[in-house]
């Protein structure tokens, strides 16, 4: 089974790391990974850009395109991890290994519905 585990963490505090302390928290996320793959089948590893780069398009009869950042929250989602784990409880613990190399913020574990959309008939 796929899941995503979402990382989500305070952008202002992560942004504000010096490249030392990025670095090594970097480091400490390749060690967590590493305890994960024993278990688990890595998919991709991303890590997203700041909101302020992010465009948001609004639902509707005539989408709107508004320019970000939309974070009204205390966290925002920085990256995320594709895992192919046995089981939830697997996925979870892939998730504590991550979390538990953080200072702040917390890993959202969630399941994969694929959408694989028919063959289109010509």
């Amino acid at each position: 089974m796929l899941y995503a585990l979402l990382c989500y963490n305070n952008e202002a505090a992560v942004c504000g790391l010096s490249k030392e302390d990025d670095e090594a928290m970097m480091s400490r996320v390749r060690a967590a990974e590493e305890k994960i793959v024993a278990k688990s089948k890595f998919g991709p590893r991303l890590r997203l850009m700041p909101t302020t780069a992010a465009t948001f398009v609004k639902a509707g009869q005539d989408p709107l395109v508004i320019d970000g950042p939309f974070a009204e929250t205390k966290e925002q989602l920085l990256g995320f991890w594709i895992v192919d784990c046995a089981s939830l409880e697997d996925a979870i613990e892939a998730g504590k290994h991550l979390a538990r190399e953080r200072e702040f913020g917390g890993v959202e574990v969630r399941p994969i519905s694929a959408y694989i959309p028919p063959a289109e008939v010509t």
